[in-house]
């Protein structure tokens, strides 16, 4: 391993400055999980790292020493990924390392701070319960002292899962972008954004806790809902958050968008939303498709009829289909497209998101373009197979 790596993970280990280390980008496709982080928490009253590994469908948990940790932190590096991005009470690096014996370490201010490292099992939260804050106050979901209402809390936890997966991806966001010093805003447009509970707990989470500078834009057709959002944002003193009255479909005001989020948005307007950020090429989007209802009226095969001939069956299908094949559109423009749980299914039954990233330390051209080819031979053959004609497919 290159020394000067060794040297900062030994030290920030040791030292107990390490907050979080975050390891990703495979080197090997053959590796059971995708993403290993490391935190330090107090067990017992001993100091020790927490290792949690990312599988596809689940997340398991190792408590380590300080030795331990610093081993596998220094394995994870030569054998299993080529990315590492670690923060400390002094600053956050990220290293780049496709050879571990020549890593590229990247410095920058920090941005994260040591919280209270007593493990238990109650939901720790980017947005907590007890402490109010200002948004969630105005929208109704907290009381004036920081305590949720009753009837609100699925939306509560709702938003602070969608939190997380903003600050999973961070990390492929244009690092020039978003600093107080760079004098370039980050540009988010929320599609569909409705009353804006996720528009401001994004505003909140990245200019308040995060301290970045945001342009952020909600779009919605409904006048009034505008107006209100408007006025909440101005009233909160939220610079850098506004709401427009319009459609997905003809907004066209910008060039350039660093992340859209489209949740919830009706049918084809989802396919509009993921359109538009295709074509700004947005480094990150997130999207719940909701309403899937273009494909039922057209899918047809002979061999499944007795399965189609059931409108449930032929419902849940075509919905399956139609966010099926939008991802493999979005994998054939370039984007690593994976489908989570956004929210419990008891606060909303649409609960799959749409995670798309562009990976900054990126596969080869040669190995990006094979699976750009293979994303689009599976859509032509998917569409074939079931004789439809997505509205996703006019992207070129």
């Amino acid at each position: 391993m290159d020394p000067k790596l060794l040297s900062l993970l030994s030290d920030a280990i040791r030292e107990e400055t390490l907050i979080q280390a975050v390891f990703s980008g495979l080197r090997k496709k053959s590796t059971p999980y995708r993403k290993v982080t490391v935190k330090p928490v107090i067990l017992r009253d001993s100091y020790l790292y927490q290792a949690e590994y990312h599988f596809e469908k689940k997340v398991t948990h190792e408590n380590l020493d300080k030795e331990e940790c610093l081993s596998l932190c220094t394995e994870l590096m030569e054998r299993t990924f080529k990315q590492a991005n670690l923060f400390t009470g002094a600053a956050d690096y990220q290293v780049l390392a496709n050879q571990p014996d020549k890593a590229r370490i990247l410095k920058r201010p920090p941005s994260k701070t040591m919280g209270p490292l007593s493990h238990n099992r109650e939901k720790q939260y980017l947005i907590p319960e007890g402490q109010p804050c200002d948004f969630l106050i105005r929208l109704g979901v907290m009381t004036a002292d920081g305590q949720v209402h009753t009837r609100h809390y699925g939306k509560f936890r709702q938003i602070n899962r969608f939190l997380e997966i903003v600050d999973d991806v961070m990390e492929y966001l244009p690092s020039a972008l978003g600093s107080e010093s760079s004098g370039q805003p980050l540009k988010i447009i929320d599609f569909g954004c409705g009353k804006a509970y996720l528009t401001f707990a994004l505003y909140y989470y990245l200019k308040k806790q995060k301290n970045m500078n945001v342009d952020i834009v909600g779009l919605d057709l409904k006048e009034d809902v505008i107006d209100f959002c408007n006025t909440v944002a101005r009233d909160l003193d939220y610079r850098g958050l506004r709401f427009q009255m319009g459609d997905i479909a003809d907004y066209d005001e910008t060039a350039r968008a660093d992340m859209v989020v489209t949740l919830h948005a009706c049918d084809t307007a989802t396919d509009f939303a993921l359109m538009k950020a295709v074509t700004w090429q947005a480094s990150v989007i997130l999207s719940v498709p909701c309403c899937q209802h273009e494909l039922f009226y057209q899918i047809e095969n002979n061999i499944n009829a007795a399965i189609l001939k059931q409108g449930i069956l032929k419902e849940r299908l075509s919905a399956i289909l139609t966010d099926g094949l939008r991802a493999l559109k979005l994998e054939e423009h370039g984007y690593d497209v994976s489908m989570i749980e956004f929210t419990s299914l008891e606060h909303t039954a649409k609960n799959i998101m749409l995670r798309c990233v562009r990976d900054p330390s990126g596969k080869s051209s040669a190995a990006r373009r094979r699976a750009m080819a293979r994303a689009a031979e599976d859509y032509r053959k998917l569409t074939e197979f079931w004789n439809v004609k997505p509205t996703i497919g006019a992207m070129k």
